[in-house]
């Protein structure tokens, strides 16, 4: 079972480089780093057992972030009511279309490897469409809005070596762009 002490933290060289893509049919080990990575996020969003394992919640988990340098990230994503709205593997993904208007949360953006508060916006593509392979290699093809989007991107941002906190304007970190949704 994965956690905290489990999770590369920034700082890490594995953080910052481009992962290797997977390849299928998966290996065994490969399988069973998404079944894992998956259950962490399962346990990190159940009360009891976040408390327990002391677990921060998240909603994705890219596999550089437990120090394996692979193309692909978990995602996990509630609704307000706590109904799973998106539970995949994110094999290989690519953003293969994006608007031009932006997003950000209201909040800023957390990540499980940055122990710390990066107060700012964090813009991202409203809408993206996303390609993908799923655990049996097929491609897939979805199209995100809103929080769903932000989640993708910044998982897919994490594979290709970047962190949340690389998007927030330095000069002025709560700059609003033109025509930009804040999402409270």
């Amino acid at each position: 079972m994965l956690l905290m002490k489990d999770i590369v933290r920034e700082g890490n060289d594995v953080l910052r480089k481009v992962t290797d893509e997977v390849t299928f049919p998966l290996s065994d080990e490969t399988k069973k780093l998404a079944e894992d990575m998956m259950t962490f996020l399962k346990n990190s969003q159940n009360p009891e057992l976040a408390k327990k394992h002391q677990l921060r919640p998240g909603v994705g988990l890219a596999a550089n972030q437990v120090g394996v340098s692979k193309a692909m990230s978990a995602v996990l994503i509630p609704d307000a009511d706590d109904n799973i709205i998106m539970e995949e593997m994110l094999i290989n993904p690519k953003v293969i279309r994006q608007s031009v208007r932006k997003v950000a949360l209201g909040e800023g953006e957390g990540c499980l490897s940055v122990d710390r508060n990066v107060p700012g916006y964090v813009p991202r593509a409203n809408k993206i469409t996303i390609r993908y392979q799923n655990m049996d290699g097929e491609f897939i093809e979805k199209t995100l809005k809103g929080y769903e989007a932000i989640v993708c991107q910044h998982e897919i941002d994490h594979l290709n070596g970047h962190l949340f906190y690389d998007r927030i304007n330095q000069e002025n970190p709560f700059f609003v762009e033109t025509n930009m949704l804040i999402l409270e």
